[in-house]
């Protein structure tokens, strides 16, 4: 039975660990004081634990404002054994080595391309959350709400805002890209959001059409030229095909 001085100092170590902003350890200390047991483990292990616990608590918080921000269309999306299965024909081995994010350090891009329904956006977005883990800022957009985002910043006289805060995203993933229009304006729009990228951070794009008809998608050639030049560049671009079962009959 602890005497009552060793509770007085229990309650005031708490308090003062709830004022620093400790809760976590505040919260790991109490339980270890309230646990008759808890003498039977050595302090460093005891201490270690209490660390462990503010740490983690703190690691939540973040990765869970992070989450929130990059507006992902499937929150959950996890890498799991589906993408083993033979019928979706996928490369597994390289979605595992692209899920320990190793590419966006490098400021790599990867273009994801397939059938309708293959999954795409779930991977692209799958791949995200491996990148949230990470501690990454994440941005993901469908091509024509970026397309309209970016007219609004415009319009807003925020565009300068709008694009420098894009290119400072450790990862953006531009989904649907080519169920857009790309007239001139909107071609110039999408060379500022790559080019402010470009070398230095990374960017996946999804899209149903496959890499060698992109260039048709521009109404200006001479911003295709540019833009392809910075994503598509093999040296510095990782690129999946998905060509398997379709995602929405399973």
């Amino acid at each position: 039975m602890r005497d009552t001085s060793s509770n007085t100092m229990e309650i005031i170590t708490c308090e003062r660990l709830r004022q620093m902003k400790m809760s976590g350890m505040a919260d790991a200390f109490e339980k270890q004081m309230n646990d008759p047991n808890a003498d039977l483990t050595r302090f460093e292990e005891r201490f270690a634990a209490i660390v462990e616990n503010e740490w983690q608590l703190r690691y939540d918080k973040k990765f869970n404002r992070l989450l929130k921000s990059a507006k992902l269309r499937y929150p959950s999306a996890d890498i799991d054994d589906t993408i083993n299965d033979p019928a979706r024909k996928l490369d597994a081995a390289s979605i595992l080595k692209l899920s320990e994010c190793h590419w966006i350090e490098e400021g790599k891009n990867l273009l994801i391309t397939g059938m309708t329904s293959s999954g795409k956006t779930y991977l692209s977005n799958a791949l995200c959350v491996s990148a949230l883990r990470k501690m990454k800022t994440v941005r993901y957009i469908r091509a024509n709400t970026l397309m309209l985002e970016l007219e609004q910043a415009r319009l807003k006289t925020e565009y300068l805002e709008y694009v420098g805060a894009l290119s400072r995203l450790d990862l953006l993933t531009i989904d649907d890209f080519g169920l857009m229009e790309l007239d001139l304006d909107k071609c110039r729009d999408l060379f500022e959001v790559i080019d402010g990228r470009d070398g230095r951070r990374s960017t996946i794009i999804v899209s149903q059409f496959p890499v060698k008809n992109w260039f048709d998608l521009f109404k200006e050639h001479t911003y295709a030229d540019a833009c392809l030049a910075r994503i598509t560049d093999k040296r510095h671009c990782y690129r999946l095909e998905m060509n398997g079962i379709s995602m929405r009959d399973t």
